[in-house]
């Protein structure tokens, strides 16, 4: 058999190429590998849910820090806070899709380890928002508030707000499991001086961070002891959920209650009175922070690590001595949502 001539071995490759055979689309490292091929480069996003306005602000900053930086978000989300199953089959998705990195806010710290591990196999780099995993180290790193900081401040305003009266207090607790939820929960009864099985203590409840949820739950405890004088909740959707039923039993502007979230409604409702204070997150920082992280590891591999504080500021119009705050006016200009 004759040998090729160089024009028609040229034409058999052009040909082959145009095929899509993998002698043509090799990345440089010589793999198939995600994350190495021509296009933009892929970001995966996976939030707790994707109807809560927190996680939406989350979403939409992401997405406008990714195209700023032209790579491709592709969000995707639990269908409802405590959704483990859903953040997994999410994480499963993304590694097939071929993202260079995935930020990820776990509405369980433990359930999503062994897809994380399985991103991170693969060269993905894995970055927490919002909320850490346990261990903290299945991620690379973690761009949140220091949440048993937001909740200590919480406390520490409430029991403030209370000057001398002994404290009566509900509980409007976020997920079990949660590390957010545990972190917070925590801090507030450290703010507070109190210790887990309290007598001041008269009620706890989860609410899932839901209003309608943390409603039906502060109904259920205002029934069996109705002396409450202070509450503590999750977020600011449970804190409207628990506003509404103290309001039906009369209790309006008589209870202490604070909140951590920092939403615009949320700053709305300390202005309108609903309730007296809130600790602002910074959810834009968080997800830009984490954008600007993979696009830096797509380019130079370089990757970040441990826990990065993206703050929390108490917001208040009633301030009291030895707290740092700011006004809702100042609230109304830094919030999200």
């Amino acid at each position: 058999m004759a040998l090729k001539t160089p024009r028609r071995l040229a034409v058999v490759v052009l040909a082959l190429c145009l095929a899509g055979t993998t002698a043509c689309t090799k990345t440089k490292s010589g793999s198939g590998d995600s994350g190495d091929s021509a296009g933009p480069v892929k970001i995966g996003l996976v939030t707790k849910t994707d109807t809560n306005p927190y996680f939406v602000k989350l979403r939409d900053s992401a997405k406008a820090a990714a195209s700023a930086k032209g790579a491709a978000l592709i969000a995707l989300a639990g269908k409802f806070d405590g959704d483990n199953e859903g953040q997994v089959s999410a994480i499963e998705n993304l590694i097939q899709q071929g993202v260079k990195g995935i930020l990820i806010t776990p509405s369980n710290s433990t359930g999503i380890l062994g897809a994380l591990k399985q991103a991170k196999e693969k060269g993905i780099l894995v970055i927490a928002l919002d909320t850490e995993t346990d261990p903290k180290d299945a991620v690379d790193a973690t761009y949140a508030t220091n949440n048993l900081t937001a909740g200590e401040l919480e406390g520490k305003y409430v029991k403030a707000s209370l000057g001398q009266t002994v404290p009566k207090v509900l509980l409007m607790d976020g997920t079990p499991g949660g590390t957010v939820d545990e972190q917070r929960h925590r801090g507030f009864l450290q703010g507070m001086g109190l210790k887990e099985g309290d007598p001041a203590i008269i009620g706890a409840a989860p609410t899932n961070g839901d209003q309608n949820k943390a409603q039906s739950a502060m109904e259920n405890l205002l029934q069996r002891d109705a002396s409450v004088n202070a509450v503590y909740t999750i977020n600011e959707p449970a804190a409207r959920g628990a506003v509404a039923a103290l309001a039906a039993k009369g209790l309006a502007g008589k209870v202490a209650v604070g909140s951590i979230d920092g939403g615009c409604q949320g700053v709305a409702d300390v202005k309108a009175g609903k309730y007296l204070a809130t600790v602002m997150q910074f959810p834009k920082k968080m997800a830009e922070r984490g954008v600007d992280a993979v696009v830096a590891f797509s380019k130079d591999g370089s990757k970040p690590a441990g826990f990065q504080d993206t703050g929390a500021q108490l917001i208040t119009d009633k301030p009291l001595p030895g707290l740092d705050s700011k006004d809702t006016t100042w609230g109304a200009q830094n919030c999200w949502g």
